[in-house]
């Protein structure tokens, strides 16, 4: 990981949880309060990584993704559009990643079940 000054909250709290065999950290023996504790910052890293890809759209170029003029120009309502952002594959749990990860799991039953075939055969 390069050094630099700005670490991002998954980083942070990555190293909060990460238990030091001679340092005694309440954090991982509080039990539910830790899993609360968990649940609750992953609300705040995925909240902050929409907010990324809500504030940088022009430099993530979702232009080239989606034309909203064509929305417009095909009998499309201006006010039923609404303000249009575009997910990346990247952010887990998005309709792009949940694609991706289903199509990878296709891909390994396909090989699976090319493995078992040529074990029956033999």
């Amino acid at each position: 990981m390069p050094q630099t000054k700005k670490i991002s909250a998954m980083q942070f709290y990555a190293y909060r949880m990460m238990q030091s065999i001679p340092d005694f950290n309440i954090l991982l023996r509080s039990k539910t309060l830790f899993h609360q504790f968990i649940v609750d910052m992953y609300a705040k890293i995925e909240s902050e990584r929409l907010l990324y890809i809500r504030l940088n759209q022009r430099t993530l170029r979702v232009e080239q993704y989606v034309h909203l003029r064509d929305a417009v120009m095909n009998d499309g309502i201006v006010a039923d559009i609404g303000q249009l952002i575009i997910l990346l594959s990247s952010f887990t749990g998005g309709p792009k990643y949940m694609h991706e990860r289903t199509q990878d799991a296709m891909t390994y039953v396909k090989n699976l079940l090319n493995v078992f075939r040529f074990r029956e055969q033999t």
